[in-house]
């Protein structure tokens, strides 16, 4: 009787200790779950805020300091008076070629019509619109005939002058610093660009190193 009290007893310590290390193994597993669960939801929100820090770079890349959501891709035509039109340029006026430069999106690759080609003075310029836009840095291109009283050409490297020209908002009266500058031949192309069907019309400018030959 003594050994089957001892036995009984045995047996429930055993069941004891077992129901504990259960509950210890099923608390832990459900801890580890918990753990599991935060730090997926901590991913997502890091993937969540850098697609939202993607997204807006890339706002600021098309609405920053350069080109050229504002920029008034399609013009009259019309040059200044004073503007030399090129004798012979490599590219003829009503020939086409394609288009090296990414000023704007869907410009590089485009195959242009030469409407106009000039010899001059073409600078890249930084300025602060006058509608209150962000600063413009190294804008290309403003000629040398699109300056007020520019003087000779070609400006040095920080010169200050004043913009009569619009290819963007808040240009023409703008206060601008000459970046650099290059005697070249410009051209006013029109295009339909890579990345829609809306065609560009005397598009002001290209430069000479801009534009490549039809094969």
């Amino acid at each position: 009787m003594k050994n089957k009290k001892l036995l009984i007893g045995s047996v429930l310590i055993i069941s004891a200790i077992l129901l504990a290390a259960c509950g210890g193994g099923s608390e832990d597993t459900s801890q580890n779950q918990d753990e599991e669960t935060t730090q997926e939801d901590n991913q997502e929100n890091t993937n969540t805020d850098s697609d939202s820090d993607e997204n807006m770079e890339s706002e600021s890349g098309s609405h920053g300091n350069m080109d050229h959501s504002g920029m008034s891709h399609s013009s009259s035509g019309e040059v200044p008076d004073d503007l030399q039109e090129a004798e012979n340029p490599t590219y003829e006026v009503e020939s086409q070629a394609i288009i090296e430069s990414d000023h704007m999106e869907g410009m590089q690759g485009a195959e242009a019509t030469i409407d106009g080609a000039y010899n001059t003075t073409v600078y890249t310029v930084s300025y602060t619109p006058t509608n209150g836009g962000d600063p413009v840095e190294n804008h290309k291109w403003v000629i040398h005939e699109e300056l007020e009283n520019p003087g000779e050409a070609p400006l040095e490297a920080g010169t200050e002058v004043t913009i009569n020209a619009s290819h963007m908002e808040g240009m023409d009266g703008a206060t601008a610093e000459i970046d650099s500058a290059e005697e070249t031949t410009v051209y006013m192309v029109s295009f339909t660009p890579t990345n829609s069907g809306e065609e560009v019309s005397n598009h002001k400018w290209v430069t000479e190193g801009e534009l490549s030959p039809v094969e």
